[in-house]
């Protein structure tokens, strides 16, 4: 469990409004410890007569029509399912045929079952285990993607395996009892699975036998929403979290139509769910977590509601829709050739709704892009989009086509300013080559206390045809490994410049900063034929070095080179620490401050070279382990070796006078 250290540092980022909504909320825990959890009876599920028919069926062929390879992909995963294989945030499990809903296979550890949900020290995984690895089989996205097996195939096996495991999921977990009733985010994913898997198995002859006339099911209905409805993220929690309760809380409350409360439920989430969206999305589009997965997540939640909402024929705010077309036009500029977003902040993987596969495809930002195409219509600078899958192909099939949203973006946006984000672009006019940059001068992360945020100010990445060349190493992991997790958010773990051995911003927590750099972005221009140029400076070290870190970015296709210029204002004299974390493709030779860079792009040896520096002294680093250093990591609970260049050495005080202050030179240059 935390140290009381961190409570004291995690109640200072509260302001008094979020310090009376917790009061409240935590009124209604001890509560619901005293009474017991509040029971459906009295209040639904209504009578056969009055209740709804489930959640709105597919038009047929939907699923039969996607192309290959989607269909294939779906039936090889569904398979491996019966046999009990599948792997969750990168770890393999062949226990899936009869699960151990509390189990966590990374550490061995089981979740106290019986436990009144609140005490479960989840945090604490010498007692409890991997949380994320117990919570990720519970989000049901197995049972989505073996229901749509059946709606494929008709395959028995699949709707079995279904019925099977919803019935002992729901045996094992009265509320709110054990480690799956902790968490809001859990249960409004749940909510999205069981009604996606009851759409999915309509057809199903036995399928009232598992929700329609099943009181088991209609206790679980309702007790998750009277649970999403009492509890909901507030104040510096109010992230994704929120928006995927109010999320799960509408697709519910529109599918399930079978309570005395749906209506006020549905219309109570409506409202919070937009406004949840908005408050998470800037004007630009971007998200305001500032990690690209989370925007993935929250765009895919607004889609979701909106096929729940035309669906179902329940209105939804007129406001989101307009929020998920700018989201759908950022990510649409921010992809690279391969579309690909970039990987800033967090990231663990999550998604509402698995059709397709249990973890997120490498083309997911495409058919998230897709689904957007055939809702709002694409820009005229939007990317080639990938074939349909299952996932973009029923979600498209629910929602009414919106062209009418008004104007929009005439170009691709190279600078979003409220999100201090750039993307610098060359191109080789002889081929479809491309050199992507990423440059990072915005805000630190959401709210108060940037949960999902990096040490990363001014950090660059590169890819050169898609390949991850300056790389931003990723996430890893979220608990139990603190020092992986220091690690991979850290300044050191990115490539931008650390100064005193310390991070730009100050950690409270795995998921809390105490004190955050304040970046801005001083130039940022792309000329369509010439070069590109970006400059920024973060103030994290004012206060405690009284140093500024100013960078300068300058991409040149004629001269096919990124020069990368870095300045520091300083009283006195500071240890410095600048790295550049190399893709896990990429291979190196370092002579002094002179690295060679090689990889395989498709059948083509490639290369490259940075020259670093001299004034520091360069070494290269990979896959070690005390401490963490020359890791990347493809996705949560993942990682791999890869090479980092660190470049130590002493920065003199800054000259008096007004001179000029000499900077840090480094250049990467390529061969189209």
């Amino acid at each position: 469990m935390p140290a009381a250290g961190w409570y004291l540092r995690r109640l200072s980022r509260m302001g008094p409004a979020e310090v009376a909504a917790r009061v409240r909320a935590r009124a209604v825990v001890e509560t619901w410890r005293r009474r017991g959890f509040p029971s459906a009876q009295g209040t639904g599920p209504l009578p056969p007569a009055v209740r709804g028919a489930g959640p709105a069926g597919l038009a047929a062929g939907v699923v039969a029509a996607v192309p290959e390879p989607a269909p294939a992909q779906l039936l090889a995963h569904a398979e491996a399912l019966l046999t009990g294989r599948a792997q969750f945030l990168g770890v393999a499990r062949e226990d899936l045929v009869a699960p151990d809903w509390f189990a966590d296979p990374r550490t061995g550890r089981r979740a106290p079952a019986e436990t009144f949900a609140f005490d479960v020290a989840y945090r604490d995984e010498s007692r409890v285990g991997d949380i994320k690895q117990i919570w990720e089989l519970s989000r049901h996205h197995h049972l989505t993607v073996l229901a749509a097996a059946w709606r494929l195939t008709r395959d028995e096996r699949y709707a079995d395996r279904v019925a099977e495991h919803l019935k002992s999921w729901w045996s094992a977990n009265p509320p709110i009892r054990g480690p799956h009733w902790i968490s809001g985010i859990e249960l409004g994913i749940r909510l999205i699975s069981w009604t996606w898997t009851r759409r999915l198995l309509s057809e199903w002859p036995r399928i009232g036998e598992v929700f329609d006339e099943n009181p088991e099911a209609h206790a679980q209905l309702h007790a998750h929403q009277t649970w999403l409805a009492a509890l909901p993220s507030v104040g510096s929690s109010a992230n994704n979290h929120l928006v995927a309760e109010a999320t799960g809380r509408f697709v519910a409350a529109c599918a399930f139509d079978w309570f005395a409360e749906s209506a006020r439920w549905r219309e109570q989430s409506a409202a919070a769910l937009s406004a949840a969206v908005e408050a998470n999305t800037f004007a630009s589009g971007l998200n305001r977590e500032l990690a690209s997965d989370y925007h993935l997540l929250v765009l895919e939640l607004g889609l979701v509601a909106l096929a729940e909402a035309d669906a179902a024929g329940h209105p939804v705010s007129d406001r989101l829709p307009g929020l998920l077309l700018r989201m759908s036009d950022a990510l649409a500029a921010t992809v690279d050739c391969t579309g690909r977003p970039p990987r800033q902040g967090d990231g663990d993987d999550g998604q509402a709704l698995a059709l397709d596969a249990l973890e997120p495809t490498a083309d997911r930002a495409g058919g998230l892009l897709r689904v957007a195409a055939d809702v709002f219509g694409p820009a005229d600078w939007w990317p080639h989009l990938p074939p349909a899958t299952v996932h973009s192909a029923c979600l498209g099939a629910l929602i009414r086509p919106r062209a009418d949203l008004g104007p929009r973006c005439p170009g691709r946006p190279v600078h979003f300013a409220d999100a201090g984000l750039t993307i610098l672009c060359a191109h080789d006019p002889d081929r479809a080559g491309e050199v992507w940059v990423r440059a990072d001068g915005g805000p630190h992360g959401f709210g108060a206390i940037a949960a999902h945020a990096h040490a990363d100010a001014l950090s660059v990445e590169v890819r050169i045809d898609g390949v991850d060349v300056l790389a931003d190493p990723g996430t890893y992991c979220y608990h139990g490994q603190p020092a992986w997790r220091a690690a991979f958010r850290s300044t050191a773990g990115h490539n931008t410049l650390e100064l005193d051995g310390v991070d730009q911003s100050v950690s409270g927590g795995p998921f809390l900063w105490v004190r955050q750099a304040r970046s801005r972005v001083l130039v940022a221009h792309q000329d369509p034929t010439g070069p590109g140029r970006w400059t920024g400076e973060h103030d994290g070290y004012l206060e405690r070095l009284g140093a500024r870190h100013n960078r300068t970015l300058v991409l040149d296709p004629a001269t096919r080179t990124l020069v990368i210029s870095d300045r520091v204002h300083t009283p006195r004299a500071l240890p410095a620490r600048l790295s550049f974390h190399l893709g896990p493709q990429v291979d190196v030779e370092l002579t002094g401050p002179q690295a060679r860079l090689s990889w395989r792009a498709g059948d083509l040896d490639r290369t490259a070279t940075l020259t670093l520096p001299a004034t520091l002294t360069w070494t290269a680093h990979r896959g070690e382990v005390e401490p963490p250093t020359g890791w990347y990591s493809p996705g949560f609970g993942r990682k791999q070796p890869a090479w980092a260049l660190i470049g130590r050495g002493t920065l003199p005080a800054s000259p008096t006078g007004g001179a000029p202050i000499e900077p840090l030179v480094s250049v990467l240059e390529w061969q189209w």
